[in-house]
């Protein structure tokens, strides 16, 4: 009764006629670049992070739960109509959804899709209502020493995650644990990396960061691609929109099982929507009356994945907001989003910011109506925004995002770090360098830092608190594991096949 209750306020707090506008603004924004080919929700909500810098932390907050579920929703826009999927959890749509476009049947996939991440974010948020405030009383019993050993859980599991080996993932994580150093120690006062540049002693603004790394440097990879321009056919709309009584029997059961694949999977600290995707994928394949259609456009191929990615994008706020782990690159950037508020997302959120956790979730159901209303009368509009020139397209991030950093620090020398950080994001994304592991870094780097002095200082310097407390103990071995378990279990997997051969 109580998490309803506060569910009510935050309802309340969300219904408000401007909060409504900026939910509404959200979506719209969202939908309308992360529809854009090649971009992505993660890129879509660094891009429009200065949009969101001078608004109050709640207004703001919802406005940026509308641009991280219009993201998502445009995704499937783009993955069904130009076979151009906007990141990973994308490609299983793509895969049959690419198809029924071609067969002339774009609109029941683009309905299915919609309806689909309606049902599943509607399923997922509803879960994350009941969820969150739980793990959130289980963490407030935390110490210091369980935080950090929580931190390198986190660190770990997203450099592992991230990229296509542990150690690019690792590198990447060094990258933004040594931009989280820049400014000075709170500890000692002393200026660390600030080489004498004054705007540098107050650290990096996140912000600057998220966009440079993701929406500078993304923008340089293409640029720099001989031939980038896309040759991508659009397919055509043919038919209504609507999906059939058919349609509807093979899509509801394939909705549901990818929300229940998708949000426990996306909870998870090395979750993310990939697996569940998958996984739904090869279920409604298994379990499909018409596996012949399968590669041929099946409409469960479609239903399923996008069910299971957007309800992965809801669980991923569970680890988010109750222990303030980012298991997406989307969510390290939302993490961001948190941080240029100084709210630090964790336990103690439900507690001090309670009206502004309750009023984003809340939001979370209202974005997700919205979106279902708008998504499928201004879908012709969408597919519009597709046709656009790849050089313009990137020509205009770039415009955008130097106007957003300028908006929110307006500095040369923000400017210039918005260069370089964009420079050093395109020199990683040649190497296959994971990105969101460098803003997870810069952004947890420093709270890991506070929580490990911390702990040594209540323990007068011994280092054994950080193994003497079971939480931190089983926390730590849970890391060791995520980082050398896979290495083991692979060497063991090829010694087993050489005894066999």
């Amino acid at each position: 009764m109580e998490t309803l209750s506060l569910l009510g306020n935050g309802l309340a707090i969300a219904v408000q006629p401007m909060n409504l506008l900026f939910a509404l603004i959200g979506v719209i924004l969202g939908t309308a670049v992360g529809v854009l080919p090649g971009i992505g929700p993660a890129m879509t909500v660094a891009l429009l992070l200065p949009i969101t810098f001078k608004m109050d932390p709640a207004g703001s907050l919802i406005m940026f739960a509308g641009i991280y579920y219009g993201g998502m929703y445009g995704g499937s826009t783009t993955s069904i109509l130009l076979n151009t999927p906007g990141e990973s959890s994308s490609i299983v749509t793509a895969l049959e959804g690419n198809r029924m476009a071609r067969a002339g049947r774009g609109g029941a996939a683009l309905a299915t899709a919609a309806i689909g991440s309606f049902v599943a974010g509607t399923i997922a948020t509803a879960l994350l209502t009941i969820f969150a405030p739980f793990l959130a009383e289980v963490a407030i019993a935390f110490g210091p020493e369980d935080y950090f050993a929580l931190m390198l859980v986190a660190f770990i599991t997203v450099s592992a995650t991230f990229g296509s080996s542990r150690l690019r993932g690792l590198t990447s994580l060094a990258i933004g644990l040594t931009l989280g150093l820049v400014g000075i120690d709170k500890l000692t006062g002393q200026a660390r990396l600030a080489f004498g540049i004054p705007d540098l002693l107050d650290g990096l603004e996140v912000t600057t960061v998220a966009v440079a790394m993701f929406a500078v440097g993304e923008a340089m990879a293409v640029a720099s691609q001989k031939g980038a321009a896309d040759d991508g056919k659009i397919e055509p709309i043919r038919g209504s929109l609507w999906m059939t009584k058919e349609d509807w029997k093979r899509s509801w059961l394939p909705w549901l099982r990818g929300t229940a694949f998708g949000f426990p999977i996306g909870a998870l600290p090395a979750g993310g929507a990939e697996v569940p995707t998958f996984l739904s994928y090869a279920t409604e394949k298994r379990l499909s009356k018409y596996p012949e259609e399968f590669g041929h456009g099946a409409i469960e191929g479609v239903a399923g994945p996008e069910a299971a990615n957007n309800a992965s994008a809801a669980g991923t706020l569970v680890p988010l907001l109750t222990l303030g782990i980012p298991t997406s690159a989307t969510a390290a950037i939302m993490l961001a989003g948190f941080q240029q508020y100084n709210l630090q997302p964790g336990p103690l959120l439900f507690v001090t910011s309670a009206d502004v956790v309750w009023g984003l979730i809340a939001s979370l159901f209202i974005a997700n109506t919205m979106l279902i209303v708008l998504n499928l009368p201004l879908v012709g509009l969408w597919v519009r925004l597709l046709s656009i020139p790849r050089p313009w397209l990137y020509g205009g991030i770039l415009v955008f995002a130097t106007v957003g950093v300028l908006a929110a620090k307006g500095s040369l020398v923000e400017l210039t770090l918005v260069l370089l950080l964009g420079l050093l994001a395109f020199g990683m994304r040649r190497f296959d360098y994971p990105i969101a592991p460098v803003v997870v870094g810069m952004i947890l780097g420093p709270m890991a830092e506070t929580q490990l002095r911390r702990a040594l200082q209540i323990s007068n310097g011994d280092a054994t608190v950080l193994v003497t407390s079971p939480i931190s103990a089983t926390l730590l071995v849970v890391a060791v594991v995520a980082l050398f378990g896979p290495l083991l279990w692979a060497r063991l997997g090829w010694r087993m096949k050489s005894d066999e051969d």
